[in-house]
């Protein structure tokens, strides 16, 4: 079954492709990844319907490689010493390499910037071999940029501290974003984007303008992601946000 691969589902699989803790399939009907292993599955779904697709293959071997292309790229002689230290221990290899990536904020933004890159080119990979199957020409290989379309059609607006809107080019709103300030702590309780005009950008340019605003008053940002959205604590961890704490819900069932 086809499906249009847009850049939250491109998130979505991103994440899923990374969790070694169950097995993951893409419902491309619904546009959506499914662990396979819930409880809703009483029996694996069938992958030779269409409907389920198998995500693109990564292993931790994989994640290790990755690691060791990035140590290998940097210039600096300590940190590229450091980090192929860590990767020479007998064990908590990745632990020990984020944990120096954590002593580096500019190298460790540029470590999510370039292994975002590259699990996108083996998705991409993925999704052309698809297309391939369905007698479609290939995508191009490196994400569609959008930073431009952003800037020249649509507008950002500053309603009031720390509250900003973006609208299209004939003034229709497309998105908002606003946080109240607690002592030194800015907390964002609203992200969000219009549905026709998701996979452009918006999100992520209302997040790094409040963010820019932040840094200008000195203030400390959070933001509740739910569940559903793990999917883009990667976009958080490309604005060097870090996990702070979880919270659990039992739902009354009544």
């Amino acid at each position: 079954m086809r499906f249009e691969l847009d850049d939250i589902l491109t998130d979505e699989i991103l994440f899923y492709m990374e969790n070694q803790d169950s097995d993951f399939l893409l419902d491309s009907q619904e546009g959506h990844v499914v662990d396979i292993l819930c409880n809703e599955y009483e029996e694996i779904p069938d992958t030779e319907n269409g409907r389920y697709i198998t995500l693109p293959e990564w292993s931790s071997q994989d994640g290790y490689h990755l690691m060791e292309k990035f140590a290998a790229m940097q210039k600096n002689p300590v940190l590229r010493q450091e980090l192929s230290a860590a990767l020479n221990r007998n064990r908590g290899v990745f632990r020990a390499f984020k944990s120096i990536l954590e002593q580096y904020p500019e190298y460790e933004k540029k470590w999510f910037k370039f292994k975002e890159q590259e699990m996108k080119k083996e998705i991409i990979v993925w999704y052309n071999s698809l297309r391939e199957e369905w007698g479609l020409e290939p995508i191009g290989i490196e994400p569609e940029d959008t930073s431009s379309l952003v800037l020249e059609d649509f507008i950002i607006k500053e309603k009031e501290d720390f509250n900003f809107t973006v609208e299209s080019s004939n003034g229709e709103l497309a998105g908002t974003i606003s946080a109240n300030i607690n002592a030194s702590v800015l907390h964002i309780n609203n992200l969000d984007i219009k549905s026709e005009y998701r996979c452009m950008g918006l999100g992520k340019t209302l997040l790094s303008r409040l963010i820019e605003k932040a840094e200008k008053h000195g203030l400390d940002v959070t933001i509740d992601l739910p569940a559903e959205m793990d999917f883009f604590s990667r976009s958080l961890y490309l604005e060097n946000f870090k996990p702070y704490m979880q919270r659990f819900i039992r739902q009354n069932k009544k």
